[in-house]
């Protein structure tokens, strides 16, 4: 028996997931303005179809934590899990690179370090493996940083990558900031490279959906599948068939119960509409 696992990007580096009752929201954000729109949000008729509801936040910038989030605690089953260096009330969990923390039979979650604020998560739903970086990224600024501030980055980055290595991962998040400039994917190459995804989500890229775009088609490989995901509300369904095949399935946009499907025609000429065929007779 096959598990749908259905992926939603919604602005930035937020993100969810959703398997059966079980919906993961990470480090959702409405944008500095409020530019994700309201019929591209996370919706009260959303949250109402889950029995467990976790929202991770990975750190405190801005930009990875709105306090809209807050706003849920008292009328759906959500717990949050976040940063060790974040507050957090009642029904919520801190957690430092090194921890683990499970929740019942279907969800476990281990934090492992950042080279900016906070930390990333490695998630395991029922089985399946996903991992958010949050600010993890090889942070580096070729344009204004000395040598000596480049290499430290670097060796920062691989020692915080190094743990993650040997990891299984079906599916990551991942910074590609375009305000590095020419090498804004180094990091990201990296990633798949020594921890190696089996699918790579490019994030963090300010809206410039051109530069996620770009590093899907160059990144891709034999043991990474990379996909860009631009529209707010955009999805995925990740498949995962018994034997651990994995099957990718885009799905077309459509808000929370709206069912309305594209149907084709299921009898009569399916070329009566078009030029084709073409009667060559004279």
């Amino acid at each position: 028996m096959s598990q749908d696992l259905m992926v939603t990007y919604y602005l930035h580096s937020g993100f969810s997931c959703a398997l059966g009752k079980t919906l993961l929201i990470f480090d959702y954000w409405l944008g500095e303005n409020g530019e994700l729109s309201e019929s591209r949000r996370i919706s009260d008729q959303l949250l109402s179809k889950y029995e467990e509801i976790y929202v991770f936040i990975s750190h405190a910038h801005p930009d990875h934590y709105d306090p809209v989030v807050n706003e849920w605690h008292d009328r759906y089953p959500v717990t949050y899990i976040v940063s060790h260096d974040m507050p957090i009330g009642a029904r919520g969990k801190r957690m430092a690179p090194g921890d683990s923390l499970s929740f019942g039979e279907h969800v476990s979650v281990q934090a492992f370090d950042s080279t900016d604020l906070g930390v990333s998560f490695l998630v395991t739903l029922d089985g399946i493996h996903i991992f958010h970086a949050g600010d993890l990224n090889f942070w580096h600024w070729r344009e204004e940083s000395t040598i000596q501030e480049i290499d430290e980055a670097e060796q920062a980055f691989h020692s915080a990558c190094e743990p993650l290595a040997g990891q299984a991962i079906d599916l990551a998040f991942f910074p590609v900031d375009p305000r590095q400039g020419r090498l804004f994917d180094a990091g990201a190459n990296y990633f798949i490279l020594t921890v190696k995804p089996r699918l790579l989500i490019p994030m963090h890229f300010w809206g410039r959906s051109e530069v996620a775009e770009e590093f899907a088609r160059r990144a891709r490989c034999r043991s990474t599948e990379v996909i860009a995901m631009i529209r707010p509300q955009e999805r995925l369904k990740l498949s995962f068939a018994e034997d651990g095949f994995m099957t990718i399935t885009p799905m077309p946009y459509r808000a929370f119960g709206e069912e309305t499907e594209v149907a084709l025609p299921d009898e009569g000429d399916v070329f009566a509409e078009t030029d084709l065929p073409v009667n060559l007779e004279l």
